[in-house]
């Protein structure tokens, strides 16, 4: 199985910086687009930043001049660096990779593989 493993999670006061790091391990054999989600209460899961396999990024208006998405393909790990935080940035955080991995004795799947989340706290 593909496992990713998330950390960097935690509370911090309004205008503190968090780092979450997500290294994707396993039989992942390939990895092309990695990213984050968040989903905060009584909100829908929204997409916060994407990184291409070149590096191409993408963020979400509401974090734009704030987080820096990154990643190190050496390591299959990827990394949102959050600066300004404030309590709407509260969520929890998912980070997701994907790619190809091996599922069988002669079977490889192209699939979204999702980390287990972690809980960022903004407080004001």
């Amino acid at each position: 199985q593909v496992h990713l493993v998330e950390s960097g999670g935690g509370l911090v006061q309004a205008g503190g910086s968090l780092r979450l790091s997500c290294a994707a391990s396993g039989s992942i054999l390939s990895v092309n687009g990695m990213g984050w989600y968040r989903q905060a209460p009584r909100k829908q899961r929204e997409l916060v930043a994407i990184i291409s396999s070149d590096g191409s990024t993408n963020y979400a208006d509401a974090v734009k001049g704030r987080f820096t998405i990154s990643r190190d393909n050496a390591k299959n790990t990827v990394y949102l660096q959050m600066n300004g935080l404030n309590p709407e940035d509260t969520a929890a955080y998912y980070c997701y990779a994907r790619g190809w991995a091996k599922v069988g004795e002669n079977t490889q799947q192209l699939d979204t593989y999702w980390g287990q989340g972690t809980q960022v706290t903004v407080s004001s």
